[in-house]
């Protein structure tokens, strides 16, 4: 075997398997995304925004006082929090499953970071010990392909979001991607999304969104609303 000057096989076969458990959606999805935010720019990132209007206007729209406890699932490098910041609001949470993510955000903050809630977690793990008046999540929950990881995500977002409170939830549509970063994804439609998400949420509003990548690609989002009942 003649691979890059007889690359060792143990090594090979290693990255090897990496790439198959991608593929299969298999990978440690921690060990994934600290690999990601480790040895590349954020603005190589296919999900990057500069300004995540759709996010922001929604949030303003459902969550209009400065005072309300809002949640960014999966938000470790986005800029909502920074432009949520710009405009008043006093109680943010962003939780992602990647501590570099997270330092990022808090590096780009500098001492505007403090008035921030960081949670470095699984969400499909994730037992919050407070209320949240909104939950949003750009692109994470199409992420989970497995019944469990489904479930504990939505026994997360129903023990943090009493009723009356407002879930913001953006997936790949139906002609979307089907893999994002190297990984497979679930594709959603509002109402397949709804029928997932079951009891306890009901479904308000929806609109499409197509996302261009910072390579030029084109992506269909769909961002839906729902109220937790």
């Amino acid at each position: 075997m003649t691979i890059q000057n007889e690359l060792d096989r143990p090594t090979w076969l290693a990255l090897v398997g990496k790439r198959l458990q991608r593929w299969l959606g298999t990978v440690d999805r921690k060990s994934h995304w600290e690999e990601v935010y480790s040895t590349q720019s954020s603005h190589s990132h296919g999900w990057f925004q500069t300004r995540p209007d759709r996010s922001l206007e929604w949030v303003e729209r459902f969550a209009p006082d400065p005072s309300a406890g809002v949640l960014d699932v999966g938000g470790g490098d986005s800029r909502l929090v920074d432009l949520l910041l710009e405009r008043g609001y006093q109680d943010l949470t962003v939780l992602d499953l990647s501590g570099g993510a997270l330092k990022r955000s808090r590096e780009r903050l500098g001492s505007q970071a403090d008035r921030v809630t960081w949670l470095e977690a699984d969400v499909t793990k994730f037992r919050p010990t407070r209320h949240y008046n909104l939950w949003h999540d750009r692109a994470v929950f199409h992420f989970l392909i497995t019944e469990e990881g489904r479930a504990g995500y939505k026994r997360a977002l129903l023990e943090a979001v009493p009723a009356g409170g407002k879930v913001i939830i953006a997936t790949f549509s139906p002609r979307g991607p089907r893999r994002c970063s190297g990984l497979p994804i679930c594709r959603y439609s509002a109402e397949t999304l709804a029928r997932e998400l079951g009891d306890g949420l009901e479904l308000e509003g929806n609109q499409s969104e197509i996302h261009t990548t910072p390579g030029g690609q084109e992506q269909h989002f769909e961002f839906s609303e729902f109220r937790r009942v």
